[in-house]
């Protein structure tokens, strides 16, 4: 089979294709009486992605495979397409979710303990429901309380691979403010990982602050087609949370 189909093949496929595929899936595409050559499909993939290079779509491997989506320069004007209310959350979502994917696997008093606030039950909900965050497994303390983390989910709707792919902490020291409310439609890592930096230089400088965060519980739940979500799959946790997810947290 000629290389020119294949890469043919694997566009079409992963134009239609609801979801990310994974290189497994696409390789089945073809029948066993005419297989792909060997690494066909990562030239073809590789080929894809340097013919987008001055086109309005890139190809990206996301946690769950390869998918096309839209480029960020080009994004503000593709997203009058969708009439929907843009998703916003709260600054306390946003420190949940990020604490959870930078110190997963975690408890939800260990989020409370670290932002200095009680943490809205709700807002925990929300977030599941939306399967970024999932119960990975049970802390070995008096009560066994749940410890959350993220999802694959999580990292497809970020464009992420890993949680290797995450800014580093130290990075975000240079971030001067945050608005109250933070829209989706800006770089979703940065701005989730942000308000953690925030979260944390804010209970350093008053760690005596207890009230309870006044969260906002009118979270929509809409996407756009390029940031799609993808089904959670029951993946051990340690393919969930990637190779920097936490065994333990210390007390801090």
């Amino acid at each position: 089979m000629e290389q020119d189909l294949i890469k043919r093949i694997v566009e079409a496929a992963l134009m239609a294709a609801p979801q990310p595929l994974t290189l497994a899936q696409i390789n089945a595409l073809f029948p066993e009486d005419q297989p792909a050559p060997a690494d066909s499909i990562e030239q073809a993939i590789q080929a894809l992605r340097t013919e987008c290079e001055t086109r309005g779509v890139e190809l990206v491997e996301v946690a769950s495979g390869f998918r096309f989506q839209v480029k960020t320069e080009v994004h503000a004007w593709v997203a009058r397409l969708w009439t929907e209310r843009q998703t916003k959350y709260t600054r306390a979502t946003l420190e949940t979710l990020a604490l959870i994917a930078y110190r997963q696997p975690i408890t939800r008093g260990e989020i409370e303990q670290i932002r200095g606030v009680a943490v809205n039950a709700n807002m925990v909900k929300a977030l599941e429901e939306r399967e970024w965050i999932r119960v990975v497994g049970h802390r070995d303390v008096p009560g066994r309380p749940e410890l959350f983390g993220t999802t694959k989910t999580f990292l497809d709707y970020f464009g992420l691979k890993s949680l290797d792919q995450l800014p580093p902490l130290a990075e975000l020291k240079d971030i001067p403010e945050l608005e109250p409310q933070l829209p989706f439609d800006l770089n979703p890592a940065v701005v989730a990982n942000a308000a953690l930096a925030e979260s944390q230089a804010d209970t350093d400088n008053d760690a005596s602050d207890n009230n309870a965060d006044e969260d906002d519980s009118s979270d929509s739940d809409d996407s756009h087609p390029d940031h799609r979500a993808v089904e959670t799959t029951t993946a051990d946790t340690n393919d969930e949370a990637g190779a920097t997810a936490e065994p333990e947290l210390k007390d801090e």
